[in-house]
């Protein structure tokens, strides 16, 4: 007779702004294109998509070939996603329908940097709302807000001033966050 496995505890990552660095990619990208200095604490509050002195820059880059691609990676990810499996179902949730050129990218993008992460643990989205996850890692209350289970609020530079969802700014804190959580 086959015994059922329990049910593990799931997790949604988010991956731009949460697994990959978008506002450092941004801030290249814009200093290489325009040759202006950004002061990062000019983004401080203020949505991505408005925060460039040319306000039709960000969505210039995230249409441009490549972008999605050679995004950095954002310091902690990796090894904590690893970590976070040996205990928790770890599904990466990315709203990529909005960009088409995206989609691939993202998937050779996960492929170099998490090759342990399984293609059944990818889901590539347009609504976040459908996730059934008890806990999701995001960096955008439009995700998190009418998110279902558990939302966490990773830092960025755009979502300095919420305050209505957990925040946690960094991998370290979302490792010492989940060692606290049992099934």
């Amino acid at each position: 007779m086959d015994e059922k496995k329990p049910r593990r505890i799931s997790i949604a990552v988010d991956m731009d702004g949460v697994l990959a660095d978008t506002e450092t990619h941004f801030i290249k990208y814009y200093e290489e294109e325009s040759g202006e200095k950004v002061d990062r604490k000019s983004l401080l509050g203020v949505p991505e998509n408005i925060g460039f002195p040319d306000k039709t820059a960000v969505r210039r880059y995230v249409h441009s070939p490549g972008f999605f691609r050679t995004l950095p990676l954002i310091k902690g990810g990796v090894s904590a996603v690893k970590t976070l499996m040996q205990d928790f179902d770890i599904y990466i949730v990315s709203a990529a329908m909005e960009f088409p050129l995206s989609l691939f990218e993202k998937k050779q993008w996960l492929e170099e940097h998490f090759p342990f992460i399984s293609w059944k643990q990818i889901i590539f989205c347009g609504d976040k709302s459908i996730i059934k996850t008890d806990y999701m890692i995001d960096d955008h209350i439009k995700n998190l807000d009418y998110f279902s289970g558990t939302p966490l609020l990773f830092s960025a530079s755009h979502n300095i001033h919420v305050t209505h969802h957990h925040r946690l700014n960094n991998w370290e804190e979302i490792l010492k966050y989940f060692k606290n959580v049992k099934a």
